[in-house]
């Protein structure tokens, strides 16, 4: 295998202090973005927050940017689209406002047809997500993230040790604070796509952290009378060119559907990036910091 790294000898763990500051930071302003989101604060898009949705069908294929450009000038706001190209259909959804259900789905009918009279528009469908739609939606996705960190710590704890268990867990709610957190303060929308990013990179950052932790399991085995940091240094030092490695390939192929992918998988995208970027970083300054402590607690055992 391709390396790009040979032979450091990093002290990572000398590092968890400062690494530890930096997390909890980035765990609070997660935690924060939560409280926003449970007050209604936040960017939520119409899955959570309730509204309009309006699918509109065209004679021909019309370009999402100038439908958006087209509801823009007719003064339609806080909207966003979704492209069927193989159905020549736009959806078009519009938070709760105070205007009518009808009142929507007609202004959209009556600015398409100014702006694309030629292309035929017609309003196809119309539905309604209320606000305890909306609400139940927000709840079942954290129970969508707790779930499945709980699964992350009964697998790795299962696989490994229940302080394998715990650091797995610790990373991954950092990862998915972290992300939720950077989303909240840059205004970005959050929505049932960006729901789907944060599961994907709560199951990237597990089989990144999965393998520095092999990787710390077998120097266990060989190296019983080395204290617990120089083991993890030495494990995180052996992987360290394959961990970025993978990073930087899944990082670019998340930052080609993030220039070429288009607007609807955009923030999935910028949410990949972000998230790939953080669960590297978690995996060495995160989890395996949290073996070392509870490992310097309970002393040295044997390992599966």
């Amino acid at each position: 295998m391709f390396e790009l790294l040979k032979g450091t000898k990093m002290d990572f763990m000398s590092k968890k202090i400062y690494t530890f500051v930096i997390s909890g930071i980035f765990s609070l302003l997660g935690i924060f973005a939560i409280v926003q989101i449970g007050l209604g604060r936040a960017n939520l898009g119409v899955d959570f927050a309730g509204g309009t949705a309006v699918q509109i069908k065209f004679a021909q294929t019309v370009k999402l940017q100038d439908v958006r450009k087209a509801l823009d000038e007719g003064g339609l706001k806080d909207f966003d689209l979704q492209d069927l190209p193989t159905e020549n259909k736009i959806l078009v959804r519009v938070k709760k406002q105070e205007e009518k259900l009808g009142g929507f789905s007609e202004k959209i009918n009556q600015i398409l047809l100014q702006k694309f009279s030629d292309k035929k528009p017609v309003i196809d469908s119309v539905t309604e997500i209320g606000p305890k739609v909306g609400s139940r939606l927000k709840k079942d996705a954290m129970w969508a993230v707790i779930i499945a960190t709980i699964g992350i710590l009964v697998y790795v704890a299962w696989r490994f040790q229940f302080r394998f268990g715990v650091g797995a867990t610790i990373a991954t709610f950092h990862d998915v604070l972290a992300v939720l957190g950077i989303f909240y303060i840059s205004g970005k929308e959050m929505n049932l796509i960006f729901l789907s990013a944060l599961l994907t990179i709560a199951g990237y950052s597990l089989t990144d952290t999965v393998v520095v932790f092999d990787r710390i399991r077998e120097n266990i085995k060989k190296m019983l009378k080395e204290p617990i940091e120089v083991i993890v240094n030495k494990s995180i030092n052996e992987v360290l060119s394959r961990t970025i490695v993978t990073s930087l390939t899944t990082f670019l192929a998340a930052f080609a559907l993030f220039l070429f992918g288009g607007e609807v998988i955009h923030d999935f995208a910028l949410a990949m990036l972000i998230g790939i970027a953080i669960g590297t970083y978690s995996s060495i300054f995160v989890a395996s910091p949290v073996v070392v402590l509870l490992g310097r607690k309970r002393g040295p055992k044997k390992v599966a």
